[in-house]
């Protein structure tokens, strides 16, 4: 486009009078939303089942999510992913899970195209889609969409929020996290460096305040640019905690126990319209490995203690509901909610994972290790009153877990409907005012990953051209009309080796034991249509239903990228062996090196012999302070100087033990933890002054799997300590010595590491080929 400009410098001497043409590009025009449209809410929160929150048949006091389902529409018969990462990367994208590369949750990549964990550049995600059409984009909570390995500071971040589509980012990258003590934020692109949160602390009050902040702010600077905000609550995901004021609201809810919680959870679903009469409610769960017994047959002592873990989830779901009311509170006080979507659901439903008695031992209870000694303890002994606080990490029983998913079997990671079919309710109350005479309840079948589509539709924005075509199918008419047909006909899933494929109210299911063959013998068969809570197995009655579907699910099996199946042995759950090399060369954090990530940390120590060598110069005895720390509440060790002795604090998921490691003179000194892996995944730890033997603890057992969660701090104990009684008597305990440096010397893997083992019979089976 050519166009006659004024000299700028015209009016200057020698310039006098002067024009000039010149080629000029037109300013491309900003994209901009159409007029009115809606701001958006995502609110996605961790392992709620169905039963869980008021509009589905809860007893927990949930106000605003009553207001919401009031005015708005509840889907009764909405579905997901059984795991977390998969439904928030089909939520995002309207794709298929496996063809975003999220067979599981994002930790491992072993190398296949359903298990990449990435969003790969030429899929546009929600947040994209909006911010090109003009919408401000905020994310705050859980991301669990950027594999472990890949939350570190030195990252490329190329599949962090940021780079996804969002403007704005605050919370934990990933899955679970304590709330008191999260172990690392991230703001924006940048994990913060924080030494210890302040007194009465709670991270989903946290990530709340950030939201209304970020909508605060935006409309500052712009009263009318629409926003998505996509707040993922890390609650109710394990480990449960909860704020001393919820809690109190909750003592003795829970007393009669998890068989009476079902019935009358039943009733108000049946009397909400939540499934057609004659529904029957199944008898707990009995299936191996996820059986539940009757409350009644359990101890005094049991019942007490089960009670109050119930009493602690149901804090959080409470607490979730009051922070989602300040942030609609907010919206009402800028005149903007009627005109603004909000969007409640799940991403999975209620866990078993706590197994049949719960646990106040988060990270033992979920250590997976074939080799496991008798000793191990999955469920450390604490005091009653400790539960919910930041002193325990804890799970319920899987008896909630049933509970929480009533009146559907199972839970997650399962494809049975407990693990699959979730609350979710969505109102807009400009744009969908409900009809006199509408309940507000839909019958149709729904599933996640037709959200992006719905919502692009209620904001009157398209998706770019050219890009991967979708599986979701947007459901606005089904939102506007209890009348509509569903827009989803049919669906695979898949998790774990759990399979299931739905077709127009069939739905053929498995349960799959982890090792065995995957043959047509485990599928089982439903007619939703008369029995939505899967009690009938009916393939002996319809074998060419089964067949049908059978094949239906194959064929979507090869089109997403399903295979490799997991089978159980943990292959599929290793890594890249160059990568794991470079991770444990000896490693130099000098003197204020800011905190180093979990997952760095972790490859340092686990399964293997380890050193930690700290230089350093005690001024005089007065001298004390934390030398290094590695872990929390749920595990770690810390070597520390206090009162002129050089000391050894181990948190062996819970249970502490404590060594002396002698006076600490002043002087240069190097002083050495010295880990040696012993038979049974346990540690001999001895303390060395200048080579000098000086203490020694142990055997204890290793701490494995997510333990130690929080990372690496020199010369400090950040956030969430080791030891409680040092941190009840010094804080983060600074070391006021001077700390030069501390080094990491990983030494050779035990014969039981995971990686050691899989890798021998890999070599094995390679001499036969």
């Amino acid at each position: 486009m050519s166009t006659t400009r004024r000299d700028p410098y015209e009016g200057f001497p020698g310039t006098v009078g002067r024009t000039f043409r010149e080629s000029v590009p037109a300013w491309p025009a900003k994209p901009r939303p159409r007029e009115g449209a809606p701001n958006i809410v995502v609110v996605l929160v961790d392992d709620l089942g169905y039963s869980d929150i008021g509009p589905f048949g809860s007893e927990v006091p949930t106000p605003t999510l009553d207001r919401l389902a009031a005015d708005g529409v509840r889907l009764a018969n909405y579905h997901t992913m059984p795991l977390c990462s998969p439904a928030r990367a089909a939520l995002l994208t309207g794709l298929n899970p496996h063809r975003v590369g999220y067979s599981f949750v994002a930790n491992a990549d072993p190398g296949f195209p359903g298990y990449g964990m990435e969003i790969a550049p030429s899929i546009p995600t929600l947040a994209e889609t909006l911010r090109g059409a003009g919408y401000a984009t905020y994310a705050v909570g859980k991301w669990h969409l950027t594999r472990d390995s890949a939350s570190n500071a030195a990252d490329d971040r190329s599949n962090w929020p940021l780079q996804k589509g969002f403007d704005q980012y605050y919370g934990v990258l990933e899955g679970l996290t304590s709330l008191f003590h999260p172990h690392q934020l991230v703001r924006d692109n940048t994990p913060l460096d924080i030494d210890e949160f302040p007194d009465g602390y709670y991270y989903t009050d946290d990530i709340t305040d950030q939201a209304i902040s970020s909508i605060k702010a935006l409309r500052a600077h712009d009263a009318d640019k629409p926003f998505f905000l996509y707040l993922a609550h890390n609650a109710v995901h394990g480990p449960l905690q909860a704020k001393p004021e919820d809690l109190a609201r909750h003592r003795g809810r829970y007393d009669d126990g998890w068989d009476e919680l079902r019935r009358e959870r039943f009733a108000r679903q049946l009397a909400a319209g939540h499934f057609p009469p004659g529904t029957r409610l199944p008898g707990r769960n009995h299936e191996s490995g996820h059986e539940v017994g009757p409350w009644d047959e359990l101890t005094d002592a049991q019942r007490k203690l089960y009670a109050r873990y119930m009493e602690v989830y149901a804090a959080m779901v409470d607490n979730v509901d009051q922070n989602l009311g300040r942030l609609l509170d907010t919206l009402d006080a800028l005149g903007e909610l009627d005109n603004t979507v909000v969007l409640f659901t799940s991403d999975n439903g209620g866990t078993g994972e706590g197994g049949p008695e719960g646990t106040r031992s988060y990270f033992s209870r979920f250590v997976h290790h074939p080799g496991l000694p008798e000793d191990w303890n999955p469920d450390v002994q604490r005091e009653i009153e400790l539960i919910g606080g930041p002193q325990s990490l804890v799970h319920y029983p899987r008896g909630w877990g049933m509970a929480s998913n009533t009146p559907f079997r199972l839970y997650k990671g399962q494809t049975y409907a407990g693990g699959v079919r979730v609350p979710f309710v969505l109102s807009w109350p400009a744009g969908l005012p409900r009809a006199h005479g509408d309940s507000g309840v839909r019958q149709q079948y729904q599933y996640v990953t037709d959200v992006l589509p719905t919502l692009l539709e209620l904001a009157g924005v398209r998706r770019p051209d050219g890009v991967e075509e979708l599986d979701g199918t947007s459901f606005a008419a089904v939102l506007r009309s209890a009348d509509a047909d569903s827009t989803h006909r049919e669906q695979y899933c898949e998790m774990t080796g759990n399979r299931s494929y739905y077709r127009e109210g069939w739905k053929l299911v498995t349960l799959h034991r982890p090792g065995t063959p995957y043959d047509d013998g485990e599928w089982a068969l439903y007619d939703l249509r008369t029995d939505p809570t899967e009690i009938d197995d009916v393939a002996a009655d319809h074998p060419e239903i089964v067949k049908e579907l059978a094949g239906a699910w194959e064929d979507a099996a090869w089109r997403n990228g399903v295979f490799p199946l997991a089978d159980g042995s943990g292959a599929l759950a290793l890594r890249d062996p160059a990568e794991g090399e470079r991770l444990r060369r000896p490693l130099t954090l000098l003197a204020g090196t800011p905190e180093l990530e979990r997952y760095r940390s972790s490859r340092l120590i686990s399964f293997r012999s380890f050193d930690v060598v700290a230089d350093l110069t005690a001024h005089g005895p007065d001298d004390a302070g934390v030398l290094v720390s590695h872990g929390d509440q749920g595990g770690g060790y810390s070597v520390y100087v206090e009162d002129g002795r050089l000391r050894l604090a181990y948190n062996e998921y819970g249970v502490l033990h404590e060594a002396d490691g002698g006076r600490l003179t002043p002087g240069a000194h190097t002083v050495t933890l010295e880990a040696r892996a012993v038979a049974d995944l346990k540690w001999r730890f001895r303390l060395l002054v200048d080579g000098a033997e000086t203490g020694r603890l142990g055997p204890v057992h290793q701490l494995i799997g997510m333990a130690p969660f929080q990372g690496i701090s020199v010369g400090i104990d950040r956030k969430s300590p080791v030891s409680w009684p040092l941190y009840e008597r010094h804080g983060t305990f600074r070391y006021t010595g001077a700390l030069r440096s501390v080094t990491y010397v990983p030494g050779p893997p035990a014969p039981y590491d995971p990686e050691t083992v899989v890798r021998a019979l890999q070599e094995a089976a390679a001499a036969f080929e």
